[in-house]
């Protein structure tokens, strides 16, 4: 939209089925959506506009919400599926606190998709080779790059607590700062962009991919999740003694409860289970653990004022809102329904059956289709929605032959 338009106050309008857009870039039928296939409403937020630091042409992004025509939310808007579980948290007086800790990688253009990804060369001339995983001079040869993506949060006011060089070659990790989850969630998004955007400057590529490069550690996007008493700000995970209170422990109980079915929400592509099998800090499981990576549910070592819970299943590649959203909602429903979890996991341990998660997006959309708690959190309309999209996506990754079933099958009997 023009400058001009905007700032007139011109109303964007947008076609509904667009929420629901497979990645490839077809819909679902329309019953999903309305069979008119209507209007919906952008409408800005005004604590969302952004003039974009890397475009040499004045440009800028505003992140809006999708309301229908009659001016309530759109039930099919992940933004607006999280406002609205925030809303509830509000209705008994709390208020959740995120943080995310997004992983990338940068790599070199890669314009042949048949190829594996390449990590750039760097000053010296080589590739990086898997060797500086927390290293203090390890991105020295993406220091042009890293300096416009420190200069472009600025410009947008992302404050960035922690950068580091992850466990992946060339991979990385950003852990934003904690607050309010809508706030926390427009953040990653124009991270994300941000990166993309910077990268393609520099002659790189970003891939915020769950599994890009075998035999390498995913990416993830955990979820760091407390609650605070809305007036006072008191965390209500722990008593004026410094002790874990009831609702620390009904929360751990609904995302326990919640983990299995919302699977395909924190993993949304066949992709994501390419991390999730090789469980390498990538746990496929709903148990709980103080400190503990190899649990889904990890509660970090904190003092009590920061007693949080982390939730380690959503991947890089996982909608932020969505994420969100669904983390809180199963925390919330702990809480409503005074859910008590199983007994905290420390060391190695055997993940017991009704804590194990689906392994592939079909078993993941299936488990989906059967939640009863998904449609009670998330409406019907929305949830077999985004099946009916996901199913498609599914089903487009499902009609290809890849590289791996002509190399070893075809030499078969």
């Amino acid at each position: 939209m023009t400058a001009e338009g905007f700032l007139e106050g011109r109303r964007l309008q947008m076609a509904r089925g667009v929420l629901l857009q497979c990645i490839m870039g077809g819909y679902p039928p329309a019953r999903f959506y309305g069979s008119d296939d209507g209007d919906l409403a952008l409408v800005p937020d005004p604590s969302q506009i952004h003039r974009l630091p890397w475009s040499q042409q004045p440009r800028a992004l505003a992140i809006c919400d999708a309301q229908e025509l009659t001016g309530e939310s759109s039930r099919l808007s992940t933004r607006g599926q999280l406002k609205a579980v925030i809303a509830r948290y509000a209705a008994l007086g709390l208020a959740p606190v995120v943080a995310t800790e997004l992983e990338f990688f940068v790599f070199a253009p890669n314009p042949d998709p048949t190829q594996p990804f390449q990590p750039p060369v760097g000053l010296d001339g080589r590739r990086e080779d898997g060797h500086s995983a927390f290293s203090i001079s390890s991105n020295n040869g993406l220091r042009p790059f890293f300096t416009e993506v420190y200069a472009g949060m600025a410009a947008l006011g992302l404050p960035r607590d922690t950068f580091m060089h992850e466990m992946g070659v060339s991979q990385f990790e950003i852990n934003l700062l904690h607050g309010d989850p809508l706030l926390l969630a427009d953040q990653t998004l124009l991270f994300k962009h941000l990166l993309k955007e910077v990268a393609l400057k520099h002659g790189l590529t970003v891939v915020c991919m769950a599994k890009p490069l075998a035999h390498t550690p995913g990416s993830s996007m955990h979820i760091h999740q407390s609650i605070v008493e809305i007036g006072t700000g008191r965390n209500v995970f722990s008593d004026k003694a410094g002790e874990p209170t009831a609702t620390f422990r009904h929360f751990i109980g609904g995302q326990q409860a919640g983990l299995a079915d919302f699977t395909a929400l924190f993993a949304p592509n066949v992709n994501s289970y390419q991390r999730l099998c090789h469980p390498f800090a990538s746990p496929n499981n709903a148990c709980w653990s103080h400190d503990n990576r190899a649990a889904g549910l990890r509660i970090p070592a904190s003092s009590p004022v920061a007693r949080r819970v982390e939730n380690r299943l959503p991947g890089a590649d996982a909608n932020p809102y969505l994420a969100i959203a669904a983390s809180l909602a199963s925390g919330l429903y702990g809480i409503e329904n005074k859910l008590e979890p199983g007994e905290a996991v420390q060391g190695e341990f055997v993940v017991p059956d009704n804590l194990s998660l689906p392994c592939t997006l079909h078993a993941a959309l299936e488990r989906l289709k059967r939640s009863q708690l998904a449609k009670e959190l998330f409406g019907k309309e929305f949830i077999e929605g985004y099946i009916a999209s996901k199913t498609m996506e599914l089903t487009s990754f499902l009609d290809e032959i890849t590289p791996w079933e002509r190399r070893v099958l075809a030499a078969q009997a």
